[in-house]
């Protein structure tokens, strides 16, 4: 049995942003044939940030949202979901709450059985991860647009990450996927 993968899946800029200068994400498109769901399905844990996790862990479109959006977030929600914290404790019915010995934590639940693990964010829940050498994948869409400022993907990591890319997509979109896994 393989050990569950982290895999860190976002859309970036074309300049290196995951948000624009106000937390702006409008820039963000999602084709249909990005495939989207289909990674949704192959993963059945989410990581989120605090201020993440309270932007979008119980988002819920507005009833005049295509269904393709409505079923997608239905997906998101059905998944099971860990919050980095280090304020909020425990666990509720939505999430559990993971405090402190991130690395300890995730491995642990690397070992345990079940489908990859969605790094979801924000960007120092991803420095942390990335700075502990626990991603596994990096799938960034890149999106063609240039922000000029905003909330870089990569901002205090502290050694060098080298990376093997395994896949690159393209969409009509002009959105280009890159897929890497350590080297």
């Amino acid at each position: 049995m393989r050990s569950r993968r982290v895999v860190l899946d976002l859309a970036v800029s074309l300049d290196g942003f995951i948000e624009g200068p106000r937390g702006e994400v409008d820039w963000c498109v999602m084709d249909s044939d990005m495939g989207f769901l289909d990674f949704l399905n192959n993963i059945d844990t989410i990581f989120y940030g605090r201020k993440s996790y309270d932007l979008w862990g119980q988002y819920t479109p507005k009833t005049e949202y295509p269904d393709t959006e409505k079923e997608m977030w239905d997906t998101v929600h059905s998944k099971e979901k860990y919050v980095f914290s280090r304020t909020q404790k425990g666990s509720d019915h939505h999430v559990k709450y993971i405090n402190d010995d991130i690395f300890a934590e995730v491995n642990e639940l690397k070992k345990k059985h079940g489908k990859d693990i969605w790094l979801y964010g924000g960007a120092s829940l991803i420095t942390t991860f990335i700075n502990l050498g626990l991603v596994d994948e990096y799938r960034l869409s890149v999106h063609p647009v240039v922000l000029g400022d905003g909330k870089p993907l990569f901002s205090d990591i502290k050694q060098r990450v080298n990376l093997k890319l395994v896949q690159t997509n393209r969409f009509s979109s002009g959105v280009v996927q890159l897929i890497y896994h350590l080297n």
